[in-house]
């Protein structure tokens, strides 16, 4: 009699005859077996073969017999291959970093018998977080609830996602590409956006990206998943990527009377009090030009000085005392800058503004990170061999307030002019 539910998979008869705990099950080891290979389930090809199931997963996990005569039965799937008695032609699949349909067969199968991760990754030489990542990633939704891992959905759906090179996620998301190209017209850096992303949008994942995704949208060639003309909206303004390099050495300038940075509060150096200030100049085309940045540590707070005519020490001194008298005294404790001649005038500058003025060690920029890191910026917007005769203060305002309200990762993305309203509001 041949059992229907083997019928297009093998032809098998139960022997009639057969007499029950007597006998061996040559055939119907084989024929178990041959199922197993097709992709049965242990208690389908049980049922098929007509033998209880707990034989079956005898013959198909192995077992110790002691006692006097007998032997222990090894597994079927000790690695990825089978007893020396495999049922069949065919060769046992080669090793493969990836993991086989009959792998999968075999999660399924130890799964219903609530084997643990690392029993079946022990059972299949295979890492316990690949029979875990396995199990995460390929599970199905039921109906009812709940998920229920099947083998052959889960090595469909592994199939579709091996293929190379994936389409981008930005390229797939136009909702998400317009977010992102509109926030690095405005000169958002990549990482600003993907946090702003998370703040807008904190239910939909698929709006969340990390900053390297954005750059190998715009950098990546064949993507075209964003405006290859949005680089230059990029700090750098870089069409390529390009490593890092070693900062050139600066040469230190003769300044009478420095005090050095060493000497400086210690209050400054851990930001935790507010009014300590980092300076510097920009430079126009051919050295004729400047304008003066002004950074304060805690807030990151930036303001800019005008210089249209000059940048001579005592123009320089003069513009930064106008510049200092717009903030609260209580926001000026000191100002730290380079060994540029421009600040050859920084005591007369002390005496006017009763603002200490502290001094880098040479060719030492990150002793004044904050200043350096926002010039970088500020270079967005008065590119190097450019005039900066030409902009106005109120020009230098805009830009000045527009970087004011960018959020910053290292303030906890509140923006600087969001910090400095909070001392203003704190000290009235």
């Amino acid at each position: 009699m041949q059992h229907p539910s083997s019928r297009g998979a093998m032809d098998f008869e139960i022997r009639k005859n057969r007499k029950p705990g007597g006998g061996k099950l040559t055939q119907e080891r084989a024929a178990y077996f041959q199922l197993m290979e097709q992709g049965y389930s242990t208690r389908e090809a049980a049922r098929i073969v007509g033998i209880n199931l707990r034989t079956g997963k005898k013959w198909r996990n192995g077992h110790h017999s002691p006692g006097k005569g007998r032997k222990a039965v090894p597994p079927i799937y000790p690695g990825h291959g089978h007893t020396p008695e495999p049922p069949g032609p065919e060769e046992p699949p080669a090793a493969s970093r990836y993991l086989q349909e009959h792998e999968r067969i075999h999660i399924a199968d130890r799964l219903r018998e609530k084997a643990s991760v690392r029993q079946i990754a022990a059972e299949l030489d295979r890492s316990p977080s690949t029979i875990s990542r396995e199990i995460r990633r390929n599970r199905r939704p039921m109906p009812k609830g709940g998920f229920a891992y099947q083998p052959f959905h889960a090595h469909r759906r592994a199939e579709r996602r091996r293929p190379r090179p994936k389409p981008g996620k930005i390229g797939q998301n136009p909702e998400l590409r317009n977010f992102i190209q509109d926030h690095l017209e405005r000169r958002w850096s990549p990482e600003q956006i993907c946090q702003a992303l998370r703040t807008r949008f904190p239910g939909r994942p698929e709006m969340h990206v990390v900053h390297e995704t954005i750059y190998q949208a715009l950098y990546v060639q064949g993507r075209g998943e964003l405006r290859r003309e949005l680089t230059r909206a990029l700090r750098t303004g870089r069409a390529l990527r390009r490593p890092h390099r070693h900062a050139h050495k600066r040469t230190s300038r003769a300044v009478k009377d420095m005090v050095m940075i060493s000497d400086r509060p210690a209050e400054a150096e851990d930001r935790a009090v507010p009014g300590h200030w980092e300076g510097d100049l920009i430079i126009g085309k051919d050295g004729r030009s400047a304008i003066g940045t002004l950074v304060e540590r805690s807030t990151r707070y930036l303001m800019l000085v005008h210089l249209p005519v000059e940048h001579s020490a005592i123009a320089t001194r003069n513009a930064l005392a106008t510049t200092v008298q717009t903030l609260p005294r209580h926001l000026w404790r000191s100002l730290t800058w380079d060994q540029g001649s421009e600040m050859a005038a920084h005591r007369a500058f002390t005496v006017a503004t009763d603002i200490p003025v502290f001094f880098c060690d040479p060719a030492s920029p990150w002793q004044r990170g904050s200043n350096e890191n926002t010039n970088g910026l500020l270079r967005q917007y008065f590119p190097k061999g450019t005039d900066l005769a030409a902009h106005t203060p109120e020009d230098l305002t805009a830009v000045a307030a527009e970087l004011n309200s960018r959020p910053r990762k290292t303030l906890g993305w509140e923006t600087p002019a969001e910090r400095l309203a909070k001392l203003l509001a704190t000290a009235s």
